[in-house]
């Protein structure tokens, strides 16, 4: 009973002092820029946390632990995708982006291809972004009805709570120095969980005799094409989200900006290699348990109490700063790229963005209460295909092409690649994954529009 207790009392005062962090980033009264890009005033550190408070989530933690207890070193492709992700941002996009002074990914594009590109890309990523708040949602309640025991209603409920709240009191800025704090409790976690595990193991020799070579150390041990399939994901991923170009956009200058993306590329991958040595020793030890719990096990088995109810609440945080962050992003694209075209222009801006806000969580929490879970993860190619076949090529052409693309071929390719990715989805088109016959729609009419414009520019103007 005493052990019950110590671990309850843990993870209960790692949520209070989460929440206190997140209340005391609170944005300036009538500032809707400040609680969407923290003032533009972030530093390095603050961009990183940004960055990886929204990428380093369950994923990162419980996901990789599975896929290591499948199928070894490969299960470290998400975290490693993550940082090359990150690498690519800083040494490429960060400085650019960052002297382009606006607020969202779609803002950036149309100054290259056009306003008319604008509404539909938002629309589009809006959606993509969505879909991940809900599946979040769904791990947040996960993890909470497995240790409480309650219904799906309750830890729902409290997982949407959680994600409002942290996202609505201190926005960017309490986004940053929230996703730092829940950095490092990760790493503390993931640090020690992996030692033990290696220590328990009987160390490198050990390992290498009780499992072979191949698949169990290989990156690509559930195949070449799957491997090279989720780098691409992940870099396309980074490039076409909001949010973490949103934590870009929010430094104070183009020092802070490349600094932040490239603190997190040093900083995630690691812990991916940490889950990689918790999901061999698991398996090692108890090969029939189910993979998805192999972290939260090895935690409670292993771990002292109080860490345990530690860990467990950062687990819970990391789902919950990915939900929030998602849910900024959104709020973010709807608010300047759709809802500001259409009203007076106002300095009042921050009661609106809070409201906006406010309303894609609680409705990620409707579509949650009709028990959407199967539906979810049956679409969750949307998540990843809408935002990339949508933003990545055209972002990356007005980055380093800028006025030699063309408008026209531009706006054709934001309407037509995300609704090939769609009509894929639909039809079970699937021989190739939809993200790439979206990218490769998006590819051949951008390509098209700069050759074009090259030749005949006065047919294109």
């Amino acid at each position: 009973m005493g052990h019950h207790i110590l671990f309850l009392g843990a993870f209960l005062l790692t949520l209070l002092v989460m929440v206190a962090l997140a209340l005391g980033g609170k944005s300036r009264a009538g500032s809707g820029q400040d609680f969407s890009l923290s003032g533009r005033k972030a530093g390095s550190w603050h961009v990183s946390g940004a960055i990886t408070g929204t990428l380093v989530g369950g994923a990162s933690t419980i996901g990789t632990v599975q896929l290591a207890f499948l199928y070894g070193l490969s299960a470290w492709w998400f975290t490693l995708g993550a940082g090359l992700a990150c690498l690519f941002l800083g040494l490429f996009l960060a400085v650019p982006l960052r002297r382009g002074q606006v607020e969202t990914i779609p803002q950036f594009i149309a100054r290259y291809h056009g306003e008319r590109a604008r509404v539909v890309a938002s629309l589009f990523s809006a959606l993509g972004m969505f879909v991940q708040i809900v599946a979040q949602l769904l791990a947040c309640g996960a993890i909470l009805a497995v240790l409480f025991q309650l219904s799906l209603f309750w830890s729902a409920l409290i997982s949407t709570g959680l994600v409002a709240l942290f996202t609505l009191s201190g926005g960017m800025k309490g986004a940053g120095l929230l996703g730092l704090v829940k950095l490092l409790l990760l790493y503390l976690t993931m640090f020690s969980a992996g030692i033990l595990a290696y220590r328990l193991s009987g160390g490198w020799a050990e390992l290498r005799s009780f499992y072979p070579a191949a698949p169990w150390f290989s990156l690509f041990g559930y195949g070449v094409r799957e491997g090279i399939s989720d780098l691409v994901s992940m870099l396309v991923g980074m490039i076409s989200t909001q949010t973490y170009l949103q934590a870009v956009f929010s430094a104070r200058d183009t020092t802070a900006a490349r600094g932040g993306a490239l603190l997190s590329a040093a900083l995630i991958p690691p812990l991916g290699l940490f889950g990689v040595l918790v999901g061999l020793y698991m398996r090692q030890v108890n090969p029939e348990l189910e993979s998805a719990l192999a972290l939260p096990t090895f935690i409670l088995d292993q771990l002292p109490t109080v860490f345990a109810g530690v860990a467990f609440a950062a687990l819970l945080i990391a789902a919950v700063g990915t939900a929030s962050g998602l849910a900024l992003g959104v709020a973010t694209t709807l608010k300047v790229d759709i809802i500001d075209r259409y009203r007076i222009a106002s300095s009042d801006d921050l009661p609106l963005m809070r409201m906006v806000t406010l309303a894609v969580v609680l409705l990620a929490f409707v579509l949650l209460l009709f028990n959407l879970g199967s539906a979810i993860m049956h679409w969750s190619f949307l998540s990843m295909g809408l935002r990339g076949a949508t933003l990545c090529l055209p972002l990356l052409f007005a980055v380093f092409l800028a006025e030699r693309t063309s408008a026209r071929a531009g706006v054709l390719s934001i309407c037509l690649a995300p609704s090939v990715v769609i009509v894929c989805g639909l039809f079970g088109l699937e021989t190739v994954p939809p993200l790439y016959s979206g990218l490769g729609v998006s590819l051949m009419i951008l390509v098209a529009g700069v050759v074009l414009k090259r030749l005949w520019p006065e047919r294109l103007q």
